[in-house]
């Protein structure tokens, strides 16, 4: 039916209604998901994402409001491109989320949003971000004037090995804000620039990063919808519930209670180039990503000419390879402290700011940890707000306490090295709880 002065009516839905269209069961696998009130068939376009058609199916049947907001600059672009895949509304008598949802909560955090908007702490200081492109590029040259200078003797080739980590791990903190596009004002611009680092400085897909990450921000901790923690159930039990589950089924694909053990064989190494180095490239050539290819092989052109007249084959490819585990220590440490002692459970559909706290805990500020971890010591301010630059988020921190203060919410922080020595902890109680189970139940 139509309005001949108001348009078309849309139509009216109720919360079961869309709660059925997940995208799973008998077809037809409808796909229908809420932003801001109105509803959206993504049946058809999920697979056409810019982000990813996993990332935007997460959230099949499901209130997507927040994390459309978090995830986008331009939202008026965006909507204008999502016009035709409206199909309805909320009825007038459905709350504006899932009835399941903290009310209070979720406007509270809305209006922390808008206070964080006004506050101008979206807003990036590019001088931050250059003058930290500079100290890359300044460790890399410092790299090869190292063993130009003094030879490849044992003292400056490891010398070398340890700046050049370093440049691997600060390329990855850098490319991790351009990834975010919290760098500029425009999608695009961080989108050349992100491919830029990643590829050229650390040899890797910005795709591939993009596929993975954003799961993980839409989702964390979520058991088949954050990849992070895909490692459960081959190589490890993540999570007491989970951990319980995998006991009581009887599944055991490796000894559980000893992986807080072999954690650190198979955990922090995981980056060097074995199955990591080589599935990069398969996944670009298999999803013809050709330019992400061609940036990659820029930094393998550049690392070889650049190194094997100093080194000769043998010294180039074991720098290679020692350059590669002390980054591969270096980000597991760091990227797993924040997630793997939290709570780990399948998608339970809970609230955006929720979800992110239960998922993350923080590291304690100092101008070290800050630059050692790229500023992901400040985890929970990060998954709240994707794309803020991440000179912003001490500043923000404070309002997320008082928020969490009001509500209940445990809000985490704690010492570098105890974050570190949790990760164990938390592997070796969950193995504890698999064991038990597997046992006795």
């Amino acid at each position: 039916m139509e309005d001949s002065e108001a348009g078309p009516v849309l139509r009216r839905f109720t919360w079961e209604e869309i709660g059925q269209r997940t995208g799973r069961g008998p077809p037809p696998q409808e796909r229908w998901l809420v932003i801001e009130r109105k509803v959206y068939d993504i049946s058809h376009f999920y697979r056409r994402h810019p982000g990813g058609s996993r990332v935007i199916s997460h959230y099949a049947g499901q209130d997507a409001t927040d994390p459309f907001i978090a995830f986008h600059l331009d939202k008026t672009l965006v909507r204008k491109y999502m016009s035709p895949l409206l199909i309805g509304e909320l009825a007038p008598d459905q709350p504006s989320f899932e009835p399941s949802k903290n009310k209070k909560l979720v406007e509270d955090f809305r209006e922390l949003r808008a206070t964080v908007e006004k506050m101008g702490l979206l807003n990036p200081n590019r001088t931050f971000f250059i003058l930290y492109l500079c100290h890359i590029l300044v460790l890399d040259v410092a790299a090869w004037l190292t063993i130009w200078y003094f030879g490849a003797s044992t003292v400056p080739f490891l010398f070398s090995a340890v700046l050049l980590g370093t440049v691997q791990a600060q390329a990855g903190w850098l490319q991790h804000d351009f990834g975010h596009l919290s760098v500029f004002s425009k999608s695009r611009w961080n989108h050349w620039v992100h491919k830029f680092v990643i590829g050229h400085l650390k040899g890797a897909p910005a795709s591939w990063w993009n596929h993975l990450h954003f799961q993980h921000h839409a989702k964390p901790n979520c058991f088949r919808k954050d990849p992070d923690v895909n490692m459960h159930p081959l190589f490890f039990a993540l999570g007491k519930t989970l951990s319980v589950e995998l006991g009581v089924q009887k599944k055991k694909f490796m000894p559980y209670n000893h992986q807080h053990k072999y954690f650190f064989i198979i955990g922090p190494p995981a980056l060097v180039p074995l199955y990591f180095q080589w599935y990069i490239f398969y996944f670009v050539v298999q999803r013809k990503q050709w330019v992400d290819l061609a940036w990659m092989l820029t930094f393998y052109i550049r690392f070889f000419l650049t190194y094997l007249p100093l080194l000769g084959v043998k010294g180039i490819l074991g720098l290679h390879l020692l350059v590669r585990f002390i980054e591969s220590n270096w980000f597991v440490w760091i990227t797993q402290m924040n997630h793997i002692p939290m709570h780990i459970d399948y998608d339970k559909n809970v609230d955006w700011f929720s979800t992110q706290l239960q998922a993350t805990c923080n590291v304690h500020q100092s101008l070290f940890n800050d630059w050692f971890s790229g500023h992901l010591n400040f985890q929970i301010e990060h998954h709240l707000f994707p794309t803020m630059p991440r000179h912003n988020y001490w500043k923000v921190a404070p309002l997320v306490k008082s928020l969490c203060a009001k509500h209940g919410i445990e809000y985490q922080c704690k010492p570098l090295l105890t974050a570190f020595a949790d990760i164990v902890h938390s592997l070796k109680d969950s193995g504890e709880l698999w064991l038990d189970a597997y046992l006795h139940k």
